[in-house]
């Protein structure tokens, strides 16, 4: 594959400026999966120097088969406005034929506001941009609010201008409902995918990780940010008995402060826990799934589909997630693993303590439940849906 040239309606910018969280791992799955169409493809992403080394990492070998273009101008802000200002600013530099911003949510939020009093984004990129819509709170808060409100209006008046184009959601659920709702506009599901890779040997695994060989080890993985429940994890493990066979192994920029922190401390000590509190890299993050036996999202107030949910599956290993929005409803009606009330941290512990008790047959039945789950949300099913959508805006276009 060669590098992106200019021109060309099958050129597309790839906006991505962030580099935590599902952001570059997505980014990789894009960039595989439209350079196998035979796409052109400039990417917008953190190019600062502290950044670059990380974005260069997850793509790898794909680095040679795109252009790169910094989302970051020299004083290491984002271009322009920093909204759709600085998409435009990426956009004329690639020139490429559109954008796709991989989370839409970088201007999703702005756009909306703005259209519900009629402006809309610049004229020059009407119908030129869309992207992965991963957390549309307004349409699925189960509160109303005078913000919300103004959002879903504005929403509506985007959607009427046709300016944004296509339009992905991960929630399968709310796709469905919006194209209902709106059948002339380019709305698509994409389902976030369960990797390959996933399903290395436990026991290699926990030898090269330092991991006990003899207790039930509960996965954490990701940021350490509150929403995540890094707090309601450590607490949960404390409650449980000194000698219940119960370790929590935490992997990725986690930084524990105070209590948190103290708590882990305490837990390492005792034997009951690890902290691997620094970036992952790809091969990493394939082994500390591996090395686990169940999978902890404690979210609170979490909207949207999670990448560490879909990792989980592929390594065939049952959850354990807070019963509200999409996550809740995906495992409930799947069948992946246990739920407990959002932020109920004895209500955790008990589902740790009865993991911990699992037999081999509940052990079975969450595996094959997995391996449906990953059937139907699989990197081919990503891929599929995803050229679908891009390809439909460019038959339109023409």
């Amino acid at each position: 594959m060669n590098k992106a040239t200019a021109g060309g309606a099958r050129h597309v910018l790839l906006y991505e400026p962030r580099v935590e969280g599902h952001h570059l791992g997505w980014l990789r799955f894009i960039v595989e999966d439209l350079l196998s169409a035979d796409w052109s493809l400039t990417v917008a992403a953190d190019l600062r120097p502290d950044h670059e080394a990380t974005v260069r990492e997850q793509l790898g070998g794909l680095v040679s088969a795109v252009a790169l273009v910094n989302a970051y101008n020299p004083s290491g802000r984002r271009h322009g406005d920093g909204k759709t200002g600085a998409v435009l600013h990426n956009l004329r530099e690639s020139g490429a034929a559109q954008v796709f911003l991989c989370a839409l949510d970088e201007v999703a939020s702005y756009c909306c506001r703005r259209a519900a009093f009629g402006i809309f984004p610049p004229a020059e990129l009407g119908g030129r941009f869309g992207g992965i819509y991963h957390r549309p709170r307004f349409f699925v808060a189960p509160w109303w609010s005078p913000n919300r409100w103004l959002k879903q209006v504005g929403f509506q008046r985007l959607l009427q201008s046709r300016r944004v184009r296509p339009l992905l959601f991960v929630d399968e659920y709310l796709a469905r409902e919006l194209r209902a709702r709106f059948p002339t506009t380019p709305i698509f599901f994409l389902p976030d995918p369960c990797p390959p890779g996933y399903d290395g040997n436990r026991a290699t695994a926990r030898q090269r990780l330092n991991l006990p060989a003899n207790k039930c080890v509960f996965l954490f993985y990701g940021g350490g940010y509150r929403r995540k429940g890094l707090h309601l994890a450590v607490r949960a493990l404390l409650a449980l008995p000194m000698d219940a066979p119960a370790f929590l192994l935490c992997a990725g920029r986690q930084n524990p402060t105070g209590e948190t922190a103290r708590g882990l401390e305490q837990l390492a000590r005792q034997n009951r826990a690890r902290l691997i509190n620094r970036y992952v890299s790809v091969s990493e993050e394939k082994e500390v799934f591996a090395a686990s036996d169940v999978v902890l999202l404690p979210y609170l107030n979490h909207y949207g589909a999670s990448g560490v949910l879909s990792r989980a599956v592929a390594a065939g290993k049952p959850v354990i997630v807070s019963n509200e929005q999409l996550l809740g409803r995906l495992v409930r009606e799947h069948g992946l693993g246990l739920l407990f009330p959002s932020g109920d941290m004895p209500a955790l512990s008990e589902c740790i303590r009865q993991a911990v008790q699992f037999s081999p047959e509940v052990i079975g039945r969450f595996a094959t439940a997995a391996r449906t789950y990953a059937e139907r949300y699989s990197r081919a099913a990503y891929r599929l849906a995803l050229l679908n959508a891009l390809d439909s805006c460019v038959k339109n276009a023409a």
